[in-house]
């Protein structure tokens, strides 16, 4: 069938991997959302956010559903949100969030990606200085009036307002506001009628280490790893782009 044919069908499997991947992620969001306050999603704003995340990556509705029932059964497992940080190659920091039921299992498997791709795990807190925790909102801008819009939302805690291209090229409206403002920010884009693509809790790194692109392979390989562990919800790190 010749090397397109193979090519097509490598990035179709990548694509499949990626969403398995966010399914699960979203599915251990959803139970850790109801655990915490009931799977009334509108009485649970974090449980709102994660079905309304769900939705932006075409997760299945029976898949949602069956991750809430899951949750209200008491039999259902109890995941704690952990977070680790350290450095990769070449100076580059990277902060790791995960939600496990073994913190035993999570731990030594993170700490053996660290030392297998030549970085080092550091200490809780240890990269506060770099990373700072911010709500992040994504909506199709479609002919709205940022500008306007940005005024509207200044007294929700509105820090940045700006487009970017998604991954289809396509662009995007990105909110940035502070950590402790997600429910308010989330409250007014609600009321304004704004529904968004995605709601999350991100770290923004302040400042970005350079690196060639041999150095930036050799940090991707943490990260990819990182990123393919089940206990892993998140990855972030300061390379430069």
């Amino acid at each position: 069938m010749g090397r397109a044919f193979e090519f097509r069908k490598e990035r179709k499997f990548k694509r499949w991997a990626k969403m398995a991947v966010q399914f699960t992620r979203l599915g251990k969001e959803i139970v850790m959302a109801v655990k915490a306050g009931g799977g009334d999603p509108n009485s649970n704003s974090r449980l709102r956010t994660a079905i309304q995340n769900s939705k932006a990556v075409n997760m299945p509705k029976d898949r949602v559903e069956a991750a809430i029932k899951r949750a209200v059964s008491r039999d259902e497992k109890d995941y704690e949100e952990l977070v680790y940080e350290g450095y990769a190659q070449h100076g580059v920091a990277i902060l790791v969030e995960t939600a496990t039921d073994n913190t035993n299992r999570t731990v030594a498997n993170v700490r053996s990606y660290f030392t297998k791709y030549g970085g080092t795990l550091g200490k809780t807190g240890s990269l506060d200085f770099i990373f700072s925790r911010k709500s992040v909102f994504t909506f199709d801008p479609g002919d709205r009036d940022l500008e306007e819009l940005e005024f509207e939302l200044i007294d929700a805690g509105l820090e940045d307002l700006f487009v970017e291209a998604d991954e289809e090229g396509k662009g995007i409206a990105v909110i940035h506001a502070a950590y402790e403002d997600f429910g308010k920010m989330q409250k007014a884009l609600e009321e304004l009628g704004i529904e968004t693509k995605s709601a999350k809790l991100e770290r923004i790194a302040q400042s970005s280490t350079q690196v060639t692109e041999e150095q930036a392979a050799d940090v991707l390989k943490i990260v990819d790893r990182l990123e393919e562990d089940d206990d892993v919800q998140a990855v972030y790190h300061n390379m430069a782009e």
